[in-house]
C-alpha cells in the first residue's frame, strides 16, 4: 500500500483524448457513473450540457454575489444613517433625520459594487485562479485542446485511481489515446 501511494505521488494522473463532443459527453457520463471524483473534461469550446454529464452541482457564485451585494447595500444604508442621525444630525427644512428615500442611490450603488467584487472574487477563489502552472501543460497532445481535441483528465489523488485500471477504463469507454502525466 505504501509503495502504491509513493507511486501515485509522482503522477498527476492520466489524460485521455477523444475526437468529438459526443464521444466526450458519453465518456464523461461513464466516468461519473464509475464513481471518480477528482477529474475534469477539457474542450476547445463550451459543450452544452457537459456539466450535467459530469455531475457538477450548481455554482455557488450567485450566492456569494447575493451575500456580498446585500452586505454592501446594508453597509451603505448604515453608513448614511450613522452620518445623518448619530454623527452629524442636522434638521433641514423640518425633514426627518433619517430620510431613507435620499439614501437609495448610494445604497444601490454599494450593493452593486460589493456584489460585482464578490462575484469576481468568488469565481477566482472557487476556480483556484490564478494558476500559473498545471501539470497538463507538459503534455504535447494537450496543446490541441485549444484547437480541435477533447480530453478527460483523472487525477492520481482520486481514491479510485489506479494507473493501469484507470487507463484501461478510459480506453474501454472510447479514448483514442491515453497518457500518464507526471507532476
Amino acid at each position: 500500500m505504501k509503495w502504491q501511494k509513493e507511486e501515485q505521488q509522482k503522477w498527476f494522473g492520466v489524460l485521455a483524448e477523444f475526437d468529438s463532443t459526443a464521444e466526450l459527453y458519453h465518456a464523461c457520463e461513464e466516468v461519473r457513473d464509475a464513481g471518480f471524483r477528482k477529474w475534469d473534461a477539457h474542450t476547445p469550446f463550451p459543450v452544452h450540457g457537459l456539466e450535467k454529464a459530469m455531475g457538477i452541482p450548481a455554482s455557488k457564485v450567485p450566492w456569494i454575489a447575493l451575500v456580498c451585494g446585500m452586505t454592501g447595500a446594508a453597509l451603505g444604508m448604515l453608513m448614511q444613517w450613522w452620518t445623518s442621525v448619530v454623527d452629524y444630525p442636522l434638521v433641514i427644512s423640518a425633514k426627518p433625520l433619517f430620510s431613507w428615500q435620499a439614501f437609495v442611490p448610494v445604497t444601490f450603488e454599494l450593493g452593486v459594487l460589493f456584489g460585482a467584487v464578490g462575484a469576481i472574487g468568488g469565481m477566482l477563489a472557487l476556480n483556484k485562479l490564478p494558476m500559473h502552472y498545471h501539470p497538463l501543460f507538459n503534455s504535447a497532445r494537450f496543446e490541441r485542446v485549444s484547437d480541435d481535441k477533447f480530453f478527460i483528465s483523472i487525477e492520481a489523488v482520486d481514491p479510485q485511481f489506479d494507473p493501469e485500471k484507470t487507463t484501461a477504463f478510459l480506453k474501454k469507454i472510447g479514448a483514442k489515446h491515453t497518457e500518464m502525466i507526471e507532476l
